[in-house]
Protein backbone atom coordinates (compact mmCIF):
# COMPACT_ATOMS: atom_id res chain seq x y z
CA UNK A 1 0.00 0.00 0.00
CA UNK A 2 1.33 3.22 -1.01
CA UNK A 3 0.76 5.23 1.91
CA UNK A 4 3.15 7.16 4.04
CA UNK A 5 2.55 7.77 7.59
CA UNK A 6 3.41 10.98 9.06
CA UNK A 7 4.20 12.97 12.33
CA UNK A 8 0.88 15.33 11.50
CA UNK A 9 -1.71 14.69 8.94
CA UNK A 10 -4.34 16.99 7.28
CA UNK A 11 -7.06 17.99 5.17
CA UNK A 12 -6.15 16.27 2.20
CA UNK A 13 -4.84 13.11 4.32
CA UNK A 14 -8.04 12.59 5.72
CA UNK A 15 -9.46 12.38 1.88
CA UNK A 16 -6.61 10.56 0.79
CA UNK A 17 -7.05 7.59 3.89
CA UNK A 18 -11.06 7.72 3.03
CA UNK A 19 -10.42 6.68 -0.37
CA UNK A 20 -7.43 3.99 1.10
CA UNK A 21 -10.47 2.58 3.08
CA UNK A 22 -12.93 2.37 0.25
CA UNK A 23 -10.56 1.01 -2.09
CA UNK A 24 -10.37 -2.75 -3.47
CA UNK A 25 -7.38 -3.47 -0.98
CA UNK A 26 -8.96 -1.15 1.29
CA UNK A 27 -11.00 -2.07 4.22
CA UNK A 28 -14.22 -4.49 3.94
CA UNK A 29 -16.59 -2.90 6.60
CA UNK A 30 -16.15 0.55 4.65
CA UNK A 31 -16.06 -0.71 1.50
CA UNK A 32 -19.52 -1.50 1.53
CA UNK A 33 -20.76 1.66 2.92
CA UNK A 34 -23.97 3.64 1.29
CA UNK A 35 -25.48 7.02 2.24
CA UNK A 36 -28.01 5.11 3.79
CA UNK A 37 -26.44 2.92 6.19
CA UNK A 38 -24.08 5.53 7.63
CA UNK A 39 -26.77 7.90 7.73
CA UNK A 40 -27.17 7.53 11.56
CA UNK A 41 -23.58 7.36 11.98
CA UNK A 42 -23.73 10.79 10.80
CA UNK A 43 -26.63 11.94 12.96
CA UNK A 44 -24.63 10.63 16.43
CA UNK A 45 -21.69 12.20 15.04
CA UNK A 46 -23.04 15.39 14.92
CA UNK A 47 -24.93 15.40 18.28
CA UNK A 48 -21.67 14.26 20.30
CA UNK A 49 -20.03 16.88 18.95
CA UNK A 50 -22.94 19.22 20.27
CA UNK A 51 -21.97 17.49 23.48
CA UNK A 52 -18.74 18.71 23.16
CA UNK A 53 -19.58 21.91 22.56
CA UNK A 54 -22.09 21.72 25.56
CA UNK A 55 -19.76 20.73 27.75
CA UNK A 56 -17.22 22.99 26.96
CA UNK A 57 -15.08 20.23 26.43
CA UNK A 58 -12.00 21.08 24.02
CA UNK A 59 -10.23 17.71 24.01
CA UNK A 60 -13.31 16.25 23.14
CA UNK A 61 -14.86 18.91 20.68
CA UNK A 62 -11.70 18.34 18.20
CA UNK A 63 -12.30 14.78 18.32
CA UNK A 64 -16.05 15.12 17.93
CA UNK A 65 -15.55 17.62 15.23
CA UNK A 66 -12.48 15.48 13.06
CA UNK A 67 -15.64 12.47 13.74
CA UNK A 68 -17.92 15.09 11.75
CA UNK A 69 -15.63 15.91 8.93
CA UNK A 70 -14.96 12.17 8.43
CA UNK A 71 -18.51 11.63 7.32
CA UNK A 72 -18.48 14.22 5.09
CA UNK A 73 -15.52 13.04 3.52
CA UNK A 74 -16.79 9.67 3.41
CA UNK A 75 -20.18 10.57 1.47
CA UNK A 76 -18.35 12.83 -0.93
CA UNK A 77 -16.10 10.05 -1.41
CA UNK A 78 -18.95 8.01 -2.72
CA UNK A 79 -20.06 10.61 -4.89
CA UNK A 80 -16.78 10.99 -6.46
CA UNK A 81 -17.01 7.45 -7.02
CA UNK A 82 -20.22 7.54 -8.36
CA UNK A 83 -18.83 10.23 -11.12
CA UNK A 84 -21.30 13.05 -9.36
CA UNK A 85 -18.87 15.29 -7.56
CA UNK A 86 -15.61 14.90 -5.39
CA UNK A 87 -14.75 16.70 -1.82
CA UNK A 88 -13.06 19.93 -3.85
CA UNK A 89 -16.63 20.37 -5.29
CA UNK A 90 -18.07 20.33 -1.84
CA UNK A 91 -15.30 22.99 -0.78
CA UNK A 92 -16.33 25.02 -3.76
CA UNK A 93 -19.92 25.08 -3.48
CA UNK A 94 -19.96 26.40 0.20
CA UNK A 95 -17.64 28.81 -0.78
CA UNK A 96 -19.07 30.63 -3.47
CA UNK A 97 -22.28 30.38 -1.00
CA UNK A 98 -20.35 32.34 2.17
CA UNK A 99 -19.43 34.50 -1.05
CA UNK A 100 -22.76 35.52 -2.62
CA UNK A 101 -24.36 35.45 1.36
CA UNK A 102 -21.86 38.30 2.37
CA UNK A 103 -22.09 41.01 0.08
CA UNK A 104 -21.48 43.30 3.06
CA UNK A 105 -17.94 41.73 2.74
CA UNK A 106 -17.29 40.95 -0.74
CA UNK A 107 -19.01 43.19 -2.28
CA UNK A 108 -20.74 46.84 -1.81
CA UNK A 109 -23.65 45.48 0.43
CA UNK A 110 -24.37 48.06 3.67
CA UNK A 111 -25.17 45.68 6.59
CA UNK A 112 -23.86 47.01 9.97
CA UNK A 113 -25.79 44.66 12.21
CA UNK A 114 -26.34 41.40 12.41
CA UNK A 115 -30.05 42.08 12.28
CA UNK A 116 -29.33 43.74 8.74
CA UNK A 117 -27.40 40.42 7.55
CA UNK A 118 -29.50 38.35 8.71
CA UNK A 119 -32.19 40.04 6.55
CA UNK A 120 -30.10 40.01 3.35
CA UNK A 121 -29.12 36.45 4.03
CA UNK A 122 -32.65 35.30 3.72
CA UNK A 123 -33.44 37.13 0.43
CA UNK A 124 -30.75 35.95 -1.43
CA UNK A 125 -31.58 33.15 -0.23
CA UNK A 126 -34.59 33.30 -1.73
CA UNK A 127 -32.97 34.65 -4.69
CA UNK A 128 -30.44 31.59 -5.44
CA UNK A 129 -33.13 29.06 -4.70
CA UNK A 130 -35.45 30.52 -7.04
CA UNK A 131 -38.02 30.79 -4.10
CA UNK A 132 -40.94 32.94 -5.23
CA UNK A 133 -43.50 32.27 -2.23
CA UNK A 134 -43.15 32.03 1.32
CA UNK A 135 -44.74 28.86 1.46
CA UNK A 136 -42.24 27.51 -0.36
CA UNK A 137 -39.70 28.73 2.42
CA UNK A 138 -41.58 26.32 5.03
CA UNK A 139 -41.48 23.69 3.06
CA UNK A 140 -37.52 23.93 2.49
CA UNK A 141 -37.00 23.68 6.15
CA UNK A 142 -35.45 20.21 6.58
CA UNK A 143 -38.52 17.73 7.18
CA UNK A 144 -35.16 15.33 8.68
CA UNK A 145 -34.68 17.80 11.76
CA UNK A 146 -35.99 16.57 15.07
CA UNK A 147 -39.54 17.81 15.67
CA UNK A 148 -39.04 20.35 18.03
CA UNK A 149 -36.43 21.86 15.96
CA UNK A 150 -38.79 21.81 12.90
CA UNK A 151 -41.53 23.35 14.48
CA UNK A 152 -39.18 26.10 15.71
CA UNK A 153 -37.71 26.91 12.65
CA UNK A 154 -40.89 26.82 10.77
CA UNK A 155 -42.66 29.17 13.20
CA UNK A 156 -39.42 31.38 13.17
CA UNK A 157 -39.78 31.57 9.22
CA UNK A 158 -43.53 32.47 9.45
CA UNK A 159 -42.80 35.03 12.18
CA UNK A 160 -40.62 37.10 9.66
CA UNK A 161 -43.39 37.39 7.51
CA UNK A 162 -46.03 38.60 10.07
CA UNK A 163 -47.56 35.37 10.55
CA UNK A 164 -47.47 35.32 14.32
CA UNK A 165 -49.29 36.02 17.67
CA UNK A 166 -48.91 39.57 18.67
CA UNK A 167 -48.26 38.42 22.76
CA UNK A 168 -46.63 35.89 24.63
CA UNK A 169 -50.02 35.80 26.99
CA UNK A 170 -51.56 35.03 23.18
CA UNK A 171 -49.44 31.85 23.19
CA UNK A 172 -50.33 30.67 26.21
CA UNK A 173 -53.87 31.03 25.39
CA UNK A 174 -53.63 28.65 22.31
CA UNK A 175 -52.06 26.38 24.94
CA UNK A 176 -54.49 26.47 26.82
CA UNK A 177 -57.38 25.95 24.25
CA UNK A 178 -55.46 22.80 22.66
CA UNK A 179 -55.06 21.17 26.00
CA UNK A 180 -58.61 21.67 26.26
CA UNK A 181 -59.41 20.17 22.79
CA UNK A 182 -56.72 17.08 23.69
CA UNK A 183 -59.08 16.38 26.95
CA UNK A 184 -62.11 15.80 24.92
CA UNK A 185 -60.63 13.83 22.33
CA UNK A 186 -59.17 11.75 25.49
CA UNK A 187 -62.65 11.92 26.95
CA UNK A 188 -64.27 10.55 23.48
CA UNK A 189 -61.72 8.19 23.43
CA UNK A 190 -60.79 9.55 19.57
CA UNK A 191 -57.43 8.13 18.70
CA UNK A 192 -56.89 9.67 15.88
CA UNK A 193 -57.74 13.40 17.22
CA UNK A 194 -55.32 12.37 20.08
CA UNK A 195 -52.37 12.27 18.01
CA UNK A 196 -53.79 15.37 16.05
CA UNK A 197 -54.69 17.33 19.19
CA UNK A 198 -51.71 16.33 21.03
CA UNK A 199 -49.37 17.58 17.97
CA UNK A 200 -51.35 21.17 17.82
CA UNK A 201 -50.23 21.14 21.65
CA UNK A 202 -46.95 20.64 21.36
CA UNK A 203 -46.91 22.84 18.41
CA UNK A 204 -48.34 25.72 20.51
CA UNK A 205 -45.80 24.85 23.68
CA UNK A 206 -43.05 25.72 20.80
CA UNK A 207 -44.37 29.02 19.84
CA UNK A 208 -44.57 30.02 23.59
CA UNK A 209 -41.03 29.09 24.25
CA UNK A 210 -40.14 31.47 20.98
CA UNK A 211 -41.98 34.61 22.58
CA UNK A 212 -40.00 33.57 25.28
CA UNK A 213 -36.75 33.33 23.86
CA UNK A 214 -36.30 29.75 25.11
CA UNK A 215 -34.94 26.51 22.79
CA UNK A 216 -37.61 23.97 23.01
CA UNK A 217 -35.35 21.71 22.05
CA UNK A 218 -32.27 22.29 24.50
CA UNK A 219 -35.88 23.31 27.60
CA UNK A 220 -37.18 19.63 26.81
CA UNK A 221 -33.68 18.01 27.15
CA UNK A 222 -32.54 20.04 30.42
CA UNK A 223 -36.31 18.42 31.78
CA UNK A 224 -35.32 15.46 31.20
CA UNK A 225 -31.87 15.23 32.42
CA UNK A 226 -33.43 16.80 35.46
CA UNK A 227 -35.76 14.02 35.71
CA UNK A 228 -32.99 11.25 34.81
CA UNK A 229 -30.55 12.72 37.93
CA UNK A 230 -33.17 12.84 40.32
CA UNK A 231 -34.66 9.28 39.56
CA UNK A 232 -31.23 8.24 40.10
CA UNK A 233 -31.48 10.07 43.85
CA UNK A 234 -34.91 8.17 44.34
CA UNK A 235 -33.20 4.89 43.17
CA UNK A 236 -30.47 5.50 46.21
CA UNK A 237 -32.94 6.03 48.86
CA UNK A 238 -35.02 3.12 47.79
CA UNK A 239 -31.73 1.29 48.12
CA UNK A 240 -30.59 2.77 51.48
CA UNK A 241 -34.00 1.95 53.30
CA UNK A 242 -34.54 -0.96 51.51
CA UNK A 243 -38.15 0.16 49.19
CA UNK A 244 -38.56 -2.22 46.10
CA UNK A 245 -39.57 0.52 43.64
CA UNK A 246 -41.34 -1.60 41.36
CA UNK A 247 -43.65 -2.68 44.36
CA UNK A 248 -43.77 0.81 46.27
CA UNK A 249 -47.08 2.95 46.43
CA UNK A 250 -46.87 5.96 44.19
CA UNK A 251 -47.70 7.85 47.25
CA UNK A 252 -44.16 6.51 48.84
CA UNK A 253 -42.37 7.08 45.37
CA UNK A 254 -44.09 10.93 45.02
CA UNK A 255 -42.64 11.09 48.70
CA UNK A 256 -38.95 10.36 47.66
CA UNK A 257 -39.18 12.53 44.72
CA UNK A 258 -40.41 15.15 47.01
CA UNK A 259 -37.88 14.51 49.14
CA UNK A 260 -34.78 14.90 46.37
CA UNK A 261 -36.30 18.13 45.04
Amino acid sequence: MDFIRKSKYDFNDLVEIMRILRSPDGCPWDRVQTHESIRQNFIEETYEAIEAIDTNDVELMREELGDVMMQVVFHALMEEENGNFDMNDVCDEVCKKLIVRHPHVFADTVADTADEVLTNWDKIKMETKSQKSQSEVLSSVSKALPALMYSQKVQHKAAKVGFDFEKTDDTLMKVEEELSELKTAIENNDEENMSEELGDLLFSVVNVARFIKVDSEKALYDATLKFTNRFAKVEKLCKERNIDMATASLSTLDSLWDEVK
